[in-house]
C-alpha cells in the first residue's frame, strides 16, 4: 500500500519580482523537479499568498517555499509570515544574490532573519544554465522536509489500538534510530487494510516492514535481528564496545572502525541521544545551512557502519566488570559480550516529573525530550514546554511552525538563567511563544489523552488549570551510569570521573590513568555522561575520537600498563593498529 496515491503531489513555490531571477528558479524548479512536485512560481506577492491559500484548501503540502530578496522588505516579512501561518511544515528559504553577504546591510538582513526564525535558511539565485550548487541546496531542503513529514521511502508502518503504550515505545525506538515510519490506529482507514494484509493470527502492535513482511507483537529482539544486529555476539571478541549512540558513541564507533578495530555499539534506545531533540543544529562545523539532530546521527551511523562498525539496538546493557583478562558486558538478555576496550557514551536522559496523572499520559500528549519527530502533529494545537535551557528553547521555536501557540514554563524568574541569549532573543520575537516565569508543573491529565495542566506560581502559589494538548518536558539530565558498578569513581550527581579528575584513591593503577579513563582501567567515557564536559555535539564528537585514540595508545605500548599497585597484572586493552 503506498501513500502516495492517496495525497497530491506536494507543491514548491517561489516568489520573485526580479525577471531575470523569476524566469531562472523558474527553469531550474521546472526542469529539475516538475515530475516530482507542483512547481508555482509568481512574481505578485499578493498572488502567491492567494495560491498558498488555495493549495492549503486543496489539501496539497507545501515543501519549500522560495522567496526573493528584490521584493521590499515589509512585503517580503508578510508573505513569510503567510507562509507560516498557512503551512508551518514548509521550508521558508531567500533567495539572494550571490554577493549578497559582502554587503553589511544585506549580510545583517539576512543574519537577523534567520536568528529570528523569519526564515529557515538562505541560497543564491540560481544561475541560467544549469546550477548544481542550487540544486544541492534545494535537495538538502527537501530531504529534511521530507523526512520531518515521514514521507521518505522504505518506511516501516506501526499499527496500534491506541497511541499509548507498546506502539508508543515502537514509535519513540524508530524516531530514536531514525527509521522513516508511520503510524495509524487499527480502526482507522488505513489501520484496517494492514491488519488485512497481517491475517487472522496477527496480534497487535504490528509493524509493516518495507519489503512487506509483517510482525504481529514483535519482541525487542526479533526488531534488533531484523535491523542488522549480529546474533552470534557471544562467539566474539571485540576490539571496543562503545555503549550509548549518540553523538560520542557515533564518533567513537567511526573513528575505531575507520582504523581497524572491531566496533560493537551497544544502545537500549537508537542512535542520536540528546542531539535528536534539536530540530536544527546552526553552528556545528561545516554544515552551513544547518544540520537536524536526526539527520546528523543517521549520517553518523551510516558511515560507522560503512567502516564495519555493527549495532545492537533495544537491548540494555545491564552490568560492566573485569573479569579474568577481559572487559565483560551483560546484555538484559543474558548474553555476555567481551570486549578489549569499552567506550561509555551513554549520555544523560531528562528527568521526569514524577506526576502520576502525567507519567500515565506519556506518549499521549505528554513527552519527554524534543519535538521533532511529534511537532507536525500538533498543528494548531495548545503546547507547553516546560524547562528553562537551550534544548527547551530550540524545542519552543520548533514547536511554533505547528501548534496555535507554545507556553514555556520555568520554574527560574527569566530566561536569561540558564539560556544562550540568541535563543532568548528568538523566542521573544517570536509572537506564538508566551513565557511563563517562576511557574511550575504541579498536575494535569485527561482521558487517554492530554487535555489539561495544572500550574502554579511559586511566590504567590496561585494555581490555574490550562487547556494543553501536548507537554514536552526538558528539565535537566542525569547520567545514564545506574547499570555501573558502585566502585566506578562518580561525582555527586552521578557523571563518572576520567583522567585528571580522579583522586589518587580512585584509581588502582602505577601509571596515571589516560584522560578520559574512567577509574576501571580500559574503561573510557566521553560525552554526557562524563564529568566536566561541555554539554555540545561538536564536543562530544570530539571526545569521542580522541578516546579512540585513547584506546590505540594502550593497546600500542605493549607496556605492562595494566599493573596494579599490589603488583598483581591484568591484560592490556584493545588490539589493532594504531594508524590514524
Amino acid at each position: 500500500m503506498s501513500r502516495s496515491r492517496r495525497t497530491p503531489l506536494p507543491a514548491l513555490v517561489a516568489v520573485d519580482e526580479d525577471p531575470p531571477a523569476f524566469e531562472a528558479v523558474e527553469t531550474q524548479l521546472v526542469g529539475r523537479y516538475a515530475n516530482d512536485y507542483r512547481i508555482e512560481c509568481l512574481r505578485d506577492p499578493d498572488e502567491a499568498l492567494q495560491t498558498l491559500a488555495v493549495l492549503k484548501d486543496s489539501g496539497v503540502a507545501v515543501a519549500l517555499v522560495l522567496v526573493g530578496q528584490s521584493l521590499e522588505a515589509s512585503v517580503r516579512d508578510d508573505l513569510l509570515d503567510g507562509v507560516r501561518r498557512l503551512h508551518p511544515h514548509a521550508k521558508r528559504v531567500l533567495l539572494v544574490a550571490p554577493d549578497a553577504l559582502a554587503d553589511p546591510a544585506a549580510g545583517r538582513t539576512i543574519r537577523a532573519a534567520l536568528a529570528l526564525g523569519n526564515i529557515d535558511h538562505f541560497v543564491n539565485s540560481p544561475a541560467a544554465a544549469l546550477d548544481e550548487v542550487f540544486h544541492e541546496a534545494v535537495s538538502d531542503f527537501l530531504l529534511e522536509w521530507a523526512r520531518e513529514q515521514l514521507l521518505v521511502p522504505q518506511t516501516v508502518h506501526i499499527v496500534g489500538e491506541t497511541w499509548a503504550g507498546r506502539a508508543y515505545e515502537l514509535r519513540d525506538v524508530f524516531a530514536r534510530c531514525s527509521v522513516p515510519h508511520s503510524f495509524c490506529l487499527a480502526d482507522s482507514e488505513e489501520g484496517r487494510e494492514f491488519v488485512a494484509q497481517a491475517g487472522d493470527d496477527a496480534r497487535l502492535p504490528l509493524m509493516v516492514l518495507p519489503d512487506g513482511r509483517v510482525l504481529s507483537d514483535p519482541s525487542n529482539a526479533e526488531i534488533a535481528e531484523v535491523a542488522g544486529a549480529p546474533m552470534d555476539l557471544e562467539e566474539h571478541a571485540f576490539d571496543l564496545v562503545i555503549v550509548g549512540s549518540g553523538p560520542a558513541g557515533l564518533s567513537a564507533a567511526v573513528y575505531g572502525a575507520s582504523e581497524g578495530l572491531g566496533v560493537l555499539v551497544v544502545d537500549a534506545a537508537g542512535i542520536g541521544g540528546q542531539a535528536r531533540s534539536s530540530a536544527l543544529i546552526r553552528n556545528y562545523l561545516g554544515f552551513g545551512r544547518g544540520v537536524s539532530g536526526s539527520r546528523l546521527a543517521e549520517e553518523a551511523y551510516q558511515q560507522a557502519a560503512a567502516f564495519g562498525a555493527s549495532f545492537v539496538f533495544m537491548h540494555e546493557v545491564t552490568a560492566l566488570a573485569r573479569t579474568g583478562d577481559s572487559l565483560k558486558l551483560w546484555l538484559a538478555d543474558g548474553r555476555v559480550i567481551d570486549a578489549g576496550a569499552v567506550i561509555l557514551a551513554t549520555g544523560a536522559s531528562y528527568r521526569r516529573l514524577g506526576i502520576e496523572s502525567l507519567e500515565d499520559l506519556t506518549g499521549a500528549g505528554v513527552f519527554y525530550g524534543g519535538s521533532a519527530s511529534d511537532a507536525p502533529g500538533l498543528t494548531g494545537k495548545a503546547v507547553y514546554v516546560l524547562g528553562g535551557g537551550n534544548s527547551a528553547g530550540q524545542a519552543a521555536l520548533h514547536l511554533a511552525r505547528y501548534a496555535a501557540n507554545v507556553t514555556i514554563v520555568v520554574r527560574a524568574q527569566s530566561l536569561e538563567a540558564r539560556m544562550s541569549h540568541y535563543l532568548v532573543r528568538t523566542i521573544q520575537a517570536e509572537p506564538k511563544i508566551e513565557v511563563r516565569v517562576g511557574t511550575e508543573v504541579v498536575g494535569g491529565g485527561g482521558e487517554g489523552q492530554l487535555r489539561e495542566l495544572e500550574l502554579r506560581e511559586s511566590v504567590s502559589g496561585e494555581q490555574t488549570t490550562v487547556a494543553a494538548d501536548a507537554l514536552f518536558v526538558l528539565i535537566g539530565a542525569r547520567p545514564q551510569t545506574e547499570f555501573l558498578p558502585p566502585e566506578m569513581a562518580r561525582d555527586e550527581y552521578g557523571f563518572l570521573r576520567t583522567g585528571d579528575d580522579l583522586s589518587p584513591d580512585e584509581w588502582p593503577l602505577d601509571r596515571s590513568p589516560l584522560g578520559l579513563e574512567t577509574s576501571m582501567p580500559g574503561v573510557f567515557a566521553v560525552g554526557d555522561a562524563r564529568h566536566g564536559s561541555v554539554k555540545r555535539v561538536a564536543a562530544a564528537v570530539g571526545e569521542g575520537s580522541v578516546a579512540v585514540q585513547l584506546v590505540h595508545r594502550l593497546a600500542d605500548t605493549g607496556e605492562p600498563s595494566a599493573t596494579q599497585s599490589s603488583g598483581e597484572t591484568v591484560v592490556r586493552t584493545g588490539t589493532g593498529s594504531g594508524s590514524t
